[in-house]
């Protein structure tokens, strides 16, 4: 696989990033069959991985250690937090008391003494950005973390994030983690041009649409029954605009003369702002059928015809998996309500 830098962090990563989230319970149990993903994916040139704390209840960091045991230094290896781990309301989020413990454990978890990607898996709207770039600064002079990164924040956030880290002088994020794919695609109003502003690296999650884009699923049939995907998708998985788009891409793909795995795919690495798009193949088949179409490059008159399907800058109706602002979800701070006081 040719190279791509990873913003400007001094590290080059594979195209395809190997993401971990279907290793344990949510998808292959078996961590003999996960260090044989690991392996292949290697083997073919993948030199990037993903992972999280939270992915497995813990248990995937641990695999994924086992896994590397004996060629760490070989991949440039990112895990994220933020996730719940557990019940107290303290063990999550992006706190100074979190990361410092969060890390560690992740360390431990993964059989290293450092990371080479941290990443805030989400945005923590409960902690200033301030302590939480603080924090990660302390990680990286102690040299438990190379660089650090965002995963699914808004352009106003990583906007914020920036000229916080220029005020007080912290480490800057230097990657973000966006969901994009032919039917995600409102990362190019903002996200995408707001990394390229700031020479961060790029890499992107559910490039496959949770699976709706490998052509598997149409019309609603088979629809997938995996553990992960019941407990990350239910709605998207049955959102009918969805899968009337899925039958046109059907058909561009077939006009090209390639799966529509790979057209999804190509469509993903075909945009210049994109460093890296994560796979989560659950078994080996899966990881080959991915590296078959690693060189696929969609011409001009197919990219033209995907956005005469799917828009620019818009998304096929809405996934209940991204992050959603407290001023969307909570009705309270969009809803002027009667002081009842003053009503008395």
């Amino acid at each position: 696989m040719k190279m791509r830098p990873l913003g400007r962090t001094g590290m080059t990563v594979s195209p395809y990033c190997l993401g971990t989230m279907m290793f344990g319970p949510a998808g292959t149990p078996d961590p003999d069959d996960c260090r044989r993903i690991v392996d292949r994916a290697v083997g073919a040139g993948i030199n990037f991985i993903d992972t999280a704390d939270v992915y497995g209840g813990s248990a995937t960091e641990t695999i994924l250690g086992a896994a590397l045991k004996g060629r760490r230094d070989d991949v440039v290896l990112a895990t994220k937090f933020t996730g719940p781990m557990g019940d107290d309301p303290n063990r999550r989020g992006a706190s100074r008391r979190w990361i410092m413990t969060a890390i560690d454990d992740s360390l431990r978890r993964l059989g290293t003494d450092y990371i080479d990607l941290y990443q805030i898996h989400h945005f923590d709207p409960t902690t200033d950005i301030e302590e939480t770039l603080a924090a990660l600064t302390d990680l990286i002079t102690a040299g438990k973390v190379r660089a650090i990164g965002s995963s699914s924040f808004l352009a106003s956030d990583i906007v914020e994030a920036h000229w916080t880290s220029e005020r007080r002088s912290s480490a800057r994020l230097r990657t973000e983690q966006p969901s994009y794919s032919i039917l995600a695609r409102s990362i190019e109003r903002e996200v995408l041009p707001v990394c390229d502003r700031y020479g961060m690296g790029v890499l992107t999650w559910s490039p496959l649409a949770w699976g709706l884009l490998t052509g598997k699923y149409r019309d609603g049939k088979n629809t997938p029954v995996s553990p992960g995907r019941l407990q990350w998708g239910p709605q998207h998985m049955s959102d009918q605009r969805k899968f009337a788009v899925v039958e046109q891409l059907a058909s561009v793909a077939e006009d090209a003369g390639i799966s529509m795995t790979h057209l999804a795919m190509g469509f993903v690495l075909a945009h210049p702002f994109v460093t890296s798009a994560i796979v989560g193949p659950r078994t080996l088949e899966q990881l080959d059928d991915l590296l078959a179409g690693a060189n696929v490059s969609l011409s001009d008159d197919i990219l033209d015809r995907i956005d005469e399907i799917v828009p620019p800058g818009t998304d096929v109706g809405v996934s209940e998996v991204n992050y959603v602002p407290q001023s969307l979800s909570r009705t309270s701070l969009r809803r002027r309500i009667a002081d009842a006081r003053s009503a008395a």
